[in-house]
């Protein structure tokens, strides 16, 4: 299982600086639907980690199954907090990290 990153080159290259090697990055010129219809094809991806500022980009439609998602589990980080992020890494790695 890998993970993948989604952002603009501002918020993947700390990723990519530690050594993940799945990023996407999204621009004028690839817009966030495109690089995470990418990302899904990739089906050695597990955990995907979206800038929330993409993510609040995304249809309702799609981010509520991206929300649902088991593989990949779906991550949205940036300045606000999501709630259900305990559980999704929950159930991804099957441990509770915070415990």
């Amino acid at each position: 299982m890998e993970i993948g990153v989604i952002g603009n080159d501002l918020f993947t290259i700390g990723f990519r600086l530690v050594g993940i090697e799945k990023w996407f990055n999204v621009s004028k010129e690839v817009p966030v639907d495109d690089a995470i219809k990418t990302a899904l094809q990739d089906k050695e991806i597990g955990v995907l980690v979206i800038h929330d500022e993409d993510w609040k980009e995304l249809e309702a439609s799609l981010r509520k199954k991206l929300s649902n998602s088991v593989k990949p589990t779906v991550i949205a980080i940036g300045a606000e907090v999501d709630e259900g992020l305990r559980d999704r890494i929950k159930t991804a790695v099957g441990v509770d990290l915070w415990k």
